[in-house]
């Protein structure tokens, strides 16, 4: 069990993680704790969220194991998420 930590940034309206291009698809593995940093100011106004389909549907946002903590933008803020046997191994982010 690991945890690991992304740093989140958006350019042109685009997250990006760890400051690769603008992919949209992360694997996880089971029992492993995925920290997504949002604090770079570059997140201000911008909610990150899962989804289970490509086409990042709010309608389908992924929300199992998935905790939010403070405002995108500033000091603090992150998304968490805790995997687990029934966490789906590939989510998309929008």
């Amino acid at each position: 069990m690991s945890t690991i930590t992304y740093a989140v940034t958006v350019v042109s309206s685009k997250f990006l993680i760890d400051a690769s291009g603008p992919t949209t698809k992360l694997t996880f593995r089971d029992g492993d704790t995925y920290i997504f940093d949002q604090s770079h100011s570059s997140n201000s106004g911008h909610i990150l969220q899962f989804s289970i389909t490509d086409n990042n549907s709010g309608s389908a946002e992924y929300t199992t194991g998935v905790t939010k903590a403070g405002t995108p933008g500033s000091a603090g803020a992150k998304t968490t998420i805790v995997t687990s046997g029934s966490t789906t191994d590939t989510l998309y982010y929008y």
